[in-house]
């Protein structure tokens, strides 16, 4: 096993308790490391470093194109570092080791080469048109936050770690990361590269594995930090919003989702089904923006609901680190439980799932068939079911008929969460029609799950506030400030607003 430790002003340091627990593989229970558990103490080190890093070090005097060298440099770490963070990566939270690969630390270097370009071109500084009456100039600052903090999910944590720190580093701010308790060995990973590369001054970057009620929290609350981000439940980012308004912090939240992926009548059936199946099943399902639930048109929805059941049985469960296996583990056996709970609530709500509905019985030697969970599909689900309204995050799969592309909206609109979606059709003017309707921050047409560093995402109601990639996603670590050059340095007889006062002035 590998030795893991916290990353704290430059140094790689045990828990101040000198605690740890365990990071286990999920398809077989086996043990992959011991992980320093970080409590409050650990935290607040953290943030000071930070804090003193950002006040008194170089990082944020430094030129943009200074910064974009410096995670330039970080990519480089990433791509010589590619084959063992994604096996990682695969081992330690259950996901394949092509989405690994392909996706996860492909999609986090791409986010440091992304961010890295934005440090070096966006202006910050930007003229503003002269103002004649008063005369004066005047000008936008873009500065940084200062101390950041992120607490990030399970899910994909080797992306999600490089999201939350890549644009903090890029805008000049310094950053504090905290990864999810079941799936914190690429983020550590990580900064050990870095720090062993000696790459970053101490403090720029900060990393600690522990639990969210004591590190999570002293990230979001600690009066310290300027800004904290969060990705992961609806429920958890409430209460970080309420940790961070007792100082009024600046917060990005990238929530849960419930969303709809719409198949109108004109759609080519092949590609639709695959659309609906990868935007489900990618990942077991535990994707916030997954499109869990399918909105198809009464006039095809005989056939189309037959081929996602032929197609979704010929999914194969196995070996996340085997390149021929579709769907690995599940996170964890707590999370198995929980999407039981909803297929049990599901069969009461709607009846029996015509595919799936079950953990397998068997699979290969050395697996644990009770970490997995076979793709579930419910047809003829009413958009009113819970199994229809709240987030399960695992592999199952609502099937709703609709009559038009008005009800579809309506339908698709009929949630509390508003994080992505999709509209499979033929006639891509009336698919943009119903995607511009559609109230949610992302909406794929004739696709799914497409997420490019250079193109926002967040969410619209209970889904988020703010965005992360894109400019967007970098401006949102910058503060704005607007200064006003009066040009007079001595007398005040031509400027109206002495004459609004007092002639005493």
């Amino acid at each position: 096993m590998s030795d893991y430790k916290l990353l704290i002003d430059g140094e790689l340091t045990d828990a101040a308790s000198g605690e740890t627990f365990p990071s286990t593989n999920p398809a077989t229970g086996e043990k992959i490391a011991d992980v320093p558990k970080a409590g409050k103490d650990d935290a607040v080190r953290a943030i000071e470093a930070a804090r003193r890093a950002f006040d008194d070090g170089p990082w944020r005097s430094m030129s943009g194109a200074e910064r974009g060298a410096t995670l330039r440099a970080i990519v480089q770490v990433i791509d010589d570092n590619a084959a063992e963070l994604a096996e990682l990566e695969a081992r330690d939270g259950g996901g394949t080791i092509r989405k690994a690969q392909l996706a996860d630390v492909a999609g986090g270097r791409n986010a440091f080469e992304w961010f890295a370009q934005l440090a070096e071109t966006q202006p910050d500084r930007i003229d503003l048109e002269g103002s004649p009456f008063p005369v004066s100039e005047n000008y936008v600052l873009f500065e940084p936050y200062g101390v950041c903090t992120g607490v990030i999910p399970w899910n994909f944590p080797f992306i999600m770690a490089c999201w939350k720190i890549a644009p903090a580093l890029a805008a000049g701010n310094t950053s504090v990361l905290k990864p999810a308790s079941y799936t914190s060995l690429t983020a550590l990973r990580l900064a050990q590269l870095v720090t062993e590369a000696d790459i970053l001054p101490p403090g720029v970057l900060n990393v600690l594995s522990g639990p969210g009620g004591t590190v999570g929290e002293e990230l979001a609350a600690n009066p310290m930090v300027d800004k904290t981000a969060f990705t992961g439940s609806t429920e958890v980012g409430r209460r970080i919003m309420q940790l961070a308004s007792g100082t009024i912090k600046a917060v990005t939240l990238e929530l849960g989702g419930k969303s709809a992926n719409i198949v109108l009548d004109d759609a080519d059936l092949d590609q639709a089904a695959a659309a609906v199946l990868w935007g489900t099943f990618m990942h077991g399902g535990q994707v916030c923006e997954s499109g869990t639930r399918a909105l198809v048109q009464r006039s095809i929805y005989d056939d189309f609901v037959n081929l996602l059941a032929d197609r979704a049985g010929k999914i194969s469960l196995g070996d996340q680190l085997d390149m021929e296996t579709d769907l690995g583990p599940l996170v964890d056996r707590s999370q198995v439980e929980t999407v039981e709970r909803y297929v049990a609530l599901g069969r009461e709500e709607v009846g029996e799932p015509i595919v799936g509905g079950s953990r397998p019985d068997a699979l290969a030697d050395g697996l644990d068939a009770q970490a997995f969970y076979r793709p579930t599909i419910f047809a003829d689900v009413d958009n009113s079911a819970k199994i229809a309204q709240e987030e399960i995050f695992g592999p199952v799969l609502c099937v709703i008929p609709f009559d038009d592309d008005d009800q579809a909206v309506a339908i698709a609109n009929d949630s509390i969460y508003g994080l992505a979606g999709g509209v499979q059709s033929g006639n891509l003017e009336r698919a943009q029609d119903v995607a511009a309707r559609m109230r949610t921050g992302t909406v794929w047409i004739n696709d799914y799950h497409l997420i490019d560093p250079k193109r926002p995402f967040g969410g619209y109601k209970e889904s988020g506030i703010g965005r992360e990639l894109g400019t967007q996603g970098f401006d949102a670590y910058r503060q704005v400030k607007h200064i006003h050059v009066n040009p007079e340095t001595s007398g005040r007889d031509n400027h109206f607003h002495y004459a609004m006062l007092s002639g005493n002035i």
